[in-house]
């Protein structure tokens, strides 16, 4: 079933060729995905502004496919739901998505049958700029309606304001994810590299579980009294101290980086960690990670790891936490129709900490 098959439009700003990212994307109509009964249409009213858009737009990762539309932090209503569709899902439902649309599901593949959906290695989709199993392409939420399988659609808890919802779907579960598989609570030293959209939340996440300590790190202090406001207890400007490394180090049992800079200082973040801690990478470079000592693990029994999104289960997790511990996500609500200026602000490092796209089309502002 096509979109010509609704009464309504599948249409939102598309990205045409990389000089989109430069706020030329323009606003048109495309051809969701084709209807299955597991499908669920939503009426987008929020959309948060992730850093993968900026990297897909301009095809940092690789080739997009063009024409692109861009955003995997959605929230809207239900308005379409097929006869098969997971978890109660109705029409009327306040429901989201974050930034994966489909797996394979298959009884034999060990990564979905284990809930780990996000890691599948067969039918992975992205909820935007790739294709589905039968050729049909993802497009994203700078759009009036979304349609996508529902096992990657979540009810949004009363508790959660949809604009507070939106960025969790992808930058939430991204820092709650690697937390929590890497035993971030109480006892735990947690430091957090990078203080913007992600880090914000890895920190917000990190004192959710309970971390005895979470320690913000950053190059400048500009952002130092966010930081202890969001809920760190301490912050490292690496720019400010030439001796931080030295200073700070074997003091966390766990850091999650989410810088995206092949020059960061990789050889320094190691040396803070403790004996048998853990250095998780979640920001994605469009270039290489910086080379570094293989003693700097060895010597102290260290792990390097990195860690994709989070799986659907975690996500449903994620939002239980945030109502139970009260978790707000720092937001600016920007209208859609100024998408082409909140991504250049995006990439000016202006969000404080997440740019949330509001649909006035369906939503207040």
């Amino acid at each position: 079933m096509s979109s010509a098959a609704t009464s309504y439009k599948f249409q939102g700003w598309l990205g045409l060729d990389p000089s989109s990212v430069k706020g030329n994307m323009k606003f048109q109509e495309f051809e969701p995905k084709t209807w299955e009964e597991i499908d669920v249409d939503i009426q987008v009213t929020h959309c948060g502004i992730c850093g993968s858009d900026l990297h897909t737009l301009r095809s940092g990762w690789g080739p997009t496919l063009y024409p692109c539309c861009v955003g995997h932090e959605i929230v809207g209503t239900a308005v379409k739901v097929g006869s098969k569709v997971e978890k109660g899902i109705k029409v009327g439902d306040r429901v989201g998505v974050g930034a994966q649309s489909a797996s394979c599901l298959r009884p034999d593949c060990e990564e979905c049958q284990e809930g780990m959906e996000n890691n599948c290695p067969h039918g992975n989709v992205d909820t935007y700029n790739a294709k589905y199993h039968d050729g049909s392409k993802s497009y994203g939420g700078y759009s009036d309606y979304w349609r996508g399988p529902s096992h990657f659609v979540f009810k949004i808890p009363d508790a959660i304001p949809s604009e507070e919802a939106a960025p969790m779907l992808c930058g939430g579960v991204t820092l709650y994810s690697p937390l929590k598989k890497n035993g971030c609570g109480p006892g735990k030293k947690v430091g957090i590299v990078g203080i913007g959209g992600l880090g914000h939340f890895g920190i917000l996440y990190a004192k959710a579980l309970g971390a005895e300590k979470v320690v913000a790190i950053s190059r400048t202090s500009a952002k130092k009294s966010d930081a202890l406001k969001i809920g760190a207890d301490d912050f490292i400007a690496t720019n400010d101290d030439k001796e931080w490394s030295t200073h700070h180090a074997r003091s966390l049992d766990l850091i999650i980086s989410t810088v995206s800079s092949p020059h960061m200082p990789l050889e320094e973040y190691l040396m803070l960690l403790r004996t048998n801690g853990t250095f998780i990478q979640v920001g994605a470079p469009e270039d290489n990670l910086p080379a570094f000592n293989a003693f700097s693990l060895m010597a102290k029994n260290c792990k390097l790891g990195g860690s994709t999104i989070g799986a659907p289960h975690e996500i449903e997790e994620m939002l239980a936490l945030s109502v139970e511990k009260g978790v707000k996500a720092w937001i600016e609500k920007r209208p859609l129709k100024e998408a082409n200026q909140a991504i250049q602000d995006m990439a000016k490092n202006m969000a404080r900490y997440r740019y949330v796209l509001v649909n006035e089309s369906h939503a207040s502002m």
